[in-house]
């Protein structure tokens, strides 16, 4: 083998591990984009990433949209206020002691007698 034979040999083998290197790295994106968002689904993403992977490109532009999407009807469990979301039940709560609130004032304001205009 001549010394233009290894040179050859020797930059085919670091295009073939940088090939590699970047299909790895694009399978593993939309995993990784959904986790920093904190998708509720991160992990099904994760999988449909490495799944496009496999199947050299089919399905990994759907993991990279689903990535960016987040679900309009996911509740949070976390308490009113931390997750930014409010649960029903604190809506609700919420809402009856404002009821009650104005019914009070309504009580306690002057009541018109006059009669009515025409």
């Amino acid at each position: 083998m001549s010394g233009l034979d290894i040179f050859a040999l020797v930059v085919l083998v670091i295009l073939v591990i940088m090939v590699v290197a970047i299909w790895v790295f694009l399978s593993m994106m939309p995993g990784k984009i959904a986790k920093k968002r904190q998708h509720p689904q991160a992990e099904a993403i994760t999988v449909c990433g490495w799944l496009g992977g496999l199947t050299l490109g089919i399905l990994w532009p759907v993991a990279f949209v689903w990535a960016y999407t987040k679900p309009r009807d996911v509740l949070s469990s976390a308490p009113a206020g931390e997750g930014g979301q409010e649960t029903p039940s604190t809506n609700v709560a919420e809402l009856t002691n404002r009821i009650e609130a104005l019914e009070g004032a309504l009580r306690t304001a002057p009541s018109h007698s006059g009669g009515s205009k025409s």
